[in-house]
């Protein structure tokens, strides 16, 4: 009898039942849209603890202080709460210009055939590239604010205020000051980010046995990707915020080379990776933060891990 109703306990449970992937229609890929909003939410959770970093890295940049005297003047002469500023214009940027760069690489790549993991590794970083680049467009404005936001050291300028000024001193083409070295940046961050994270997933789980699913490939893949992507991205990053900082008033560069040409002349070629070490310190929990929310979230709607 005992072994009858063992019996009969065991087919019981394993009966059909509804899953939560099966209850949503999930497909197990993501389609374009599903994989943005997932790509943004993932990039504006991360965005809260990465933005202080940022804000430290953009003054760095611009002021030529230290990261330690450019945190303690921060702290002395507008309090902790500073390392905040601009967080709204952060946000916009994440739900536009990350949402895509991130969350669009996956079914652009798989698009394009390099969705398996021995694809070529150049349709990878092209892939990376493509929403990468599409990204920065659509990002730019609130990047532009976002950096004006940051850099500011006096009392915080109301959003509608800096948006007010913006286009009564320059019109809509203010909002798109740095544009093509912003793309260019995008280009090269999102190429070496998700190119090199897709292909470190796969040499992680080679070597360690792990999955792809693993938060231990995501975070050691993730790593990675964000000391690379500082090293190419530095030069890019640094004239980008120089040229997003201008007044609003007063165009101090006429574009890209002249910044570019201007800076080396002037401050050396080194300059360009000038706050390589707060860029790395962001870059590094950034890429982790955002790529490890990012799996997370495919994986709790039933989708597969980049």
């Amino acid at each position: 009898m005992s072994s009858s109703s063992s019996s009969t306990d065991n087919s019981t449970t394993t009966l059909p039942t509804s899953t939560p992937t099966a209850t949503m229609g999930m497909t197990g890929t993501p389609t374009l849209l599903q994989s943005t909003i997932l790509g943004g939410s993932a990039a504006v959770f991360a965005v809260n603890f990465t933005h202080p970093i940022e804000l430290v890295k953009s003054r760095v940049q611009v002021t030529e202080n230290g990261i330690l005297q450019t945190c303690s003047n921060t702290v002395k002469n507008e309090g902790v709460a500073a390392f905040w500023k601009g967080l709204p214009w952060a946000y916009c940027r994440e739900g536009s210009y990350t949402a895509i760069r991130l969350g669009a690489y996956a079914p652009v790549r798989d698009a394009i055939g390099a969705g398996a993991p021995d694809a070529p590794i150049y349709l990878k970083f092209l892939a990376g590239a493509v929403t990468g680049a599409i990204g920065s467009i659509a990002g730019n404005p609130f990047d532009v604010l976002k950096t004006l936001s940051q850099t500011n050291q006096g009392k915080s300028i109301p959003l509608s205020t800096l948006v007010r000024q913006m286009y009564r001193d320059q019109g809509i083409s203010g909002f798109y000051r740095g544009v093509n070295v912003n793309v260019m940046r995008a280009i090269v961050l999102n190429a070496t980010n998700m190119g090199v994270y897709d292909v470190a997933k796969g040499k992680v789980v080679e070597s360690t046995g792990w999955s792809r699913k693993d938060p231990r490939t995501a975070f050691c893949s993730s790593f990675l990707a964000g000391f690379f992507m500082t090293i190419t991205v530095a030069p890019f990053d640094f004239i980008r915020t120089k040229l997003m900082n201008q007044p609003t008033n007063q165009k101090i560069y006429t574009g890209m080379t002249d910044c570019l040409v201007k800076t080396v002349a002037n401050e050396g070629p080194l300059s360009l990776w000038r706050g390589f070490i707060p860029i790395w310190a962001r870059f590094a929990p950034m890429a982790t933060i955002q790529l490890l929310t990012l799996e997370a979230l495919y994986s709790t709607f039933g989708f597969k891990s980049i």
